[in-house]
């Protein structure tokens, strides 16, 4: 039995929303084509085929169909996600053409993969959503959220995390799906886009989930469209309105009796046991070709008689909330820097490997590198001088390469900002701002951990000055390795390309550094590399504050004979090193942190732009 729904009330907050598809086709273009405004002769592949459907507000449309069908893509383009430049036919909000970007501020789409963060829990996923989509501040987003996990059926894990899916610990799939629906319902959107609600759930989870949908568009009047495959006979009878789909066609597009009816007419004989919308999937090709011959005319004629009626009820006026709608992000830029700020910090004291690893890591290192080196500081000669350039050397290596462990999770935030960003949750500078400002005391700490035992034991220069220029050069070091990878990051398509990209850099910069070779020998179509080099400047930064300053004028470095042969500020003239450079190098670290940051931000603004559009 349907259950019954509630009229939409005008100018009621909760704004009802008409979607409606006319004559919607869509190519799915080779990749050199892809930008083009027609595709090349032969090489489209036809997703859609004049696609005409609707969803109504305080229903359900399913659309259904098998494997290949079209569904996700008729989805993306109902929820927005493919540029409608892209798509030909019309498509309407509440009678009037989609404005895609503005669309996504009030509608809420929900992919098949959940995009969450596994270290937070429940209620904190909710509640970042909500801090970053509602403009009310925290004691609305506090109300919303409370009223959601009552609404979703979320109140006993409220306080659990989310998990990984493949890991023992966390929710269950179908508390995982609810929260993924739950974290764009935080905005109250007209409007419910979802990709397969039920994928991967047992039929009890799926039901449950189902039916939650259901009590929304019953109490609420929402518009839902889901996609689905093979659901069980108690969730079709859930369904309010249903889309067949077959190779990019419609077979059918209204009530679910009416395909019952549909399928009659077409000569089939529906076994008992087996529900119609698997039925109707089984014998699809057999129902799409019959669909054009004369066979159902008369259910052609009531079908649109119905059509008819149906629109007369319920086409309702553009509502002056959903035209009202700003284009802006519901948070100055200050807040969302702090919220983003707290929700990083959280997930970093929550990943052992990056916070508790990264800690211990750069602590051993620090005595490790002490107890080999130990006491080099203070020895003489060519050997000595040597080694203490290697320890530099391989230092400088270390801190380099060890922040390099970050990039799965740049890579997971990424993913979820793109999502986040595209829903005008905030601005992506917002994003690069706060994940940078977190970093900077965490790096700090690590930093400190290795330079306190490694400077004294191997016995650099024993001023205070020195250990504190040491440690600023050591942070920065951290600093430029961390934006580093956070930019590659932002630019490469998945973890494998990250590793491969940044190692090679890595050894690039290196090699070029002016340790192995010097830079009169690097050939002039490679002294490019030499000036890019991160490696170079916090080397020379580091020889200098050893060698260089009054000290240096009467430190001994070798001795020939009972004479000295070469003082510190000689080995620096060697190598066409100058006080100067001491503080000019560390602007150019400086330049590198703020430069690979910028370039962060100018590959994740076009990614999201691109999404957008």
């Amino acid at each position: 039995m349907e259950l019954p729904v509630k009229a939409p009330v005008p100018g009621n907050r909760k704004a009802s929303c008409r979607l409606e598809a006319k004559n919607l086709s869509y190519k799915l273009c080779s990749k050199f084509d892809e930008f083009s405004w027609f595709c090349a002769k032969g090489s489209p592949k036809i997703i859609l085929k004049d696609v005409n459907c609707e969803a109504r507000p305080g229903e359900i449309t399913a659309i259904a169909g098998p494997s290949g069908a079209g569904k996700t893509t008729l989805l993306e383009i109902l929820a927005g996600k493919i540029s409608l430049s892209k798509v030909s036919g019309q498509l309407l909000v509440n009678d009037r053409p989609m404005d895609a970007q503005r669309f996504r501020r009030f509608s809420g789409y929900v992919t098949q993969d959940d995009a969450l963060f596994p270290l937070l829990t429940v209620e904190e996923t909710l509640m970042y959503s909500a801090l970053l989509r509602l403009p009310g501040g925290r004691k609305e987003a506090v109300t919303r959220v409370r009223g959601l996990l009552k609404e979703l059926g979320l109140d006993h894990v409220a306080s659990s995390r989310i998990g990984g899916v493949s890991s023992n610990c966390g929710i269950s799939g179908g508390e995982r799906r609810r929260v993924s629906i739950g974290v764009d319902l935080v905005h109250d959107p007209a409007v419910i886009l979802i990709d397969e609600p039920t994928s991967g759930l047992d039929s009890a989870s799926a039901l449950h989930v189902v039916t939650l949908l259901k009590s929304m568009v019953v109490n609420q009047g929402k518009t839902i469209v889901l996609t689905i495959h093979q659901p069980g006979f108690r969730i079709i009878q859930l369904f309010d309105r249903l889309v067949l789909l077959s190779n990019g066609f419609v077979v059918h597009n209204g009530k679910l009796n009416l395909l019952e009816e549909r399928l009659k007419f077409a000569g089939h004989h529906i076994p008992r046991h087996v529900n119609v919308l698997e039925f109707a999937i089984d014998v699809i090709e057999s129902l799409a070709i019959r669909t054009s011959g004369t066979l159902n005319t008369q259910y052609c004629l009531r079908r649109k008689t119905e059509a008819n009626n149906e629109d007369h009820k319920l086409r309702i006026a553009y509502s002056s909330h959903l035209e009202g709608k700003l284009l802006s992000c519901p948070n100055s830029q200050f807040q969302e820097v702090l919220i983003l700020g707290q929700r990083f910090c959280s997930n970093i004291f929550r990943t052992r490997q990056l916070f508790a690893t990264r800690v211990i890591q750069a602590l051993v290192a620090g005595l490790i590198l002490g107890s080999i080196f130990f006491n080099v500081g203070h020895d003489n000669g060519e050997i000595a001088l040597q080694t203490r350039i290697g320890f530099f050397a391989f230092s400088l290596t270390f801190l380099l390469t060890s922040t390099t462990e970050g990039l799965p999770i740049f890579l997971q935030e990424r993913r979820i900002l793109m999502s986040e960003t595209s829903r005008g949750a905030y601005r992506v500078s917002s994003y690069v701002l706060s994940n940078t400002l977190i970093f900077i005391p965490f790096l700090l700490m690590v930093g400190l951990l290795f330079t306190t035992p490694v400077y004294w034991l191997v016995g650099l220069r024993r001023e205070i000055d020195g250990f504190l220029y040491f440690s600023l050069v050591v942070w920065m070091v951290l600093l430029m390795s961390n934006s580093f990878v956070a930019c590659f990051s932002a630019l490469v398509p998945n973890f494998i390309m990250g590793t491969s990209v940044i190692a090679g850099l890595m050894g690039s910069f290196f090699l070029f550094s002016g340790y192995f070779i010097s830079k009169e020998n690097i050939p002039d179509y490679w002294i490019f590399m030499h000036y890019l080099s991160m490696f170079k400047y916090p080397f020379e930064c580091l020889m200098i504050n050893e060698y260089g300053g009054e000290q240096g004028k009467t430190r001994c470095l070798e001795y020939t004979g009972q004479e000295c042969s070469l003082y510190g500020s000689g080995f620096l003239s060697q190598q066409h090193l100058k006080q100067s450079q001491k503080w000019s190098n560390l602007a150019v670290i400086f330049c590198f942190i703020i430069g690979y940051r910028v370039l962060c931000f100018l590959i994740l603004g076009y990614r999201c732009y691109r999404t957008r559009n």
